[in-house]
């Protein structure tokens, strides 16, 4: 998550807050859903989110405050968390909500555990998924859909297919405090490889890779760039043969294509 001054410094701090109350299965969920609700509430009053992120106000007064308004409808796991967050001083107002939704998905990435790396390709897979289908695409943009709905339709489509933590990341990506469904699912993938360290390369191929070639080609990643990288492939027609892999602001382009570029530029010049 990138915070700047202030802000930055608070979501170190309730970084290390949540990691105190981090549990697994319901508790998580729970936790997550709690942390997202907040978030969601702090977006839609106004007053109650400047005055909690008020730096004249005592942090006392701030903190009983959030503590008297959602006391006993939070788990007390994300009400140490809010009250851990008012406490600290935050460079712009939207930092706060969105820093108790970007600790959402952390709970949901802890609480996963060995299965992060199926969640990150979950997530990946349905990002893909409405991204390549114009119709779904659609419906879970249209306004004048509920947002009951349009969860309705997600639960029928990854129910018994995903993992839950994906079902509960997918619909959150409906709310809103993103442009649209699919750049809050980049920033989610992003935060799931955050977590653990790592980076992630989206590598597209004409054809699916083996997993000789998918491991080669993870540990030469992780050798370039010093730190574990996470795949993402995306089977390309377009793509002739080789690789082209994206990894941050790097490309990485191995194709024919671009060969055949490079030899007729190579000519032409």
């Amino acid at each position: 998550m990138d915070l700047r001054g202030a802000s930055a410094e608070a979501l170190a701090a309730v970084t290390d807050e949540l990691d105190s109350h981090v549990g697994s299965g319901d508790q998580a969920a729970r936790l997550a859903d709690d942390l997202f609700s907040l978030a969601t509430t702090l977006r839609s009053e106004g007053a109650l989110r400047r005055f909690a992120t008020d730096g004249s106000i005592p942090a006392e007064a701030k903190q009983g405050l959030v503590t008297e308004v959602f006391g006993g409808k939070v788990a007390d796991g994300a009400l140490a968390v809010l009250t851990t967050a008012v406490g600290h001083r935050w460079t712009a107002t939207r930092d706060l909500a969105d820093t108790l939704e970007h600790l959402s998905v952390v709970t949901l990435v802890k609480a996963a555990g060995h299965d992060s790396g199926r969640l990150a390709d979950e997530l990946f897979t349905w990002a893909q998924a409405v991204k390549n289908n114009p119709e779904l695409r659609d419906a879970l943009s249209d306004p004048a859909r509920s947002v009951q709905d349009k969860a309705a339709l997600i639960d029928g489509l990854l129910t018994g297919k995903t993992l839950p933590s994906t079902r509960t990341l997918a619909t959150q990506a409906l709310a809103g405090s993103y442009r649209t469904v699919s750049s809050a699912l980049a920033s989610y993938q992003k935060t799931v490889a955050e977590v653990h360290g790592e980076g992630v390369a989206t590598v597209r191929v004409a054809r699916e890779l083996t997993e000789a070639e998918t491991s080669r080609l993870a540990e030469a990643l992780t050798t370039q760039y010093g730190r574990p990288v996470h795949l993402n492939t995306v089977v390309d027609p377009t793509v002739l043969g080789g690789l082209r892999v994206e990894i941050g602001n790097d490309v990485i382009d191995g194709t024919v294509l671009s060969r055949l570029d490079d030899a007729r530029r190579r000519l032409a010049g």
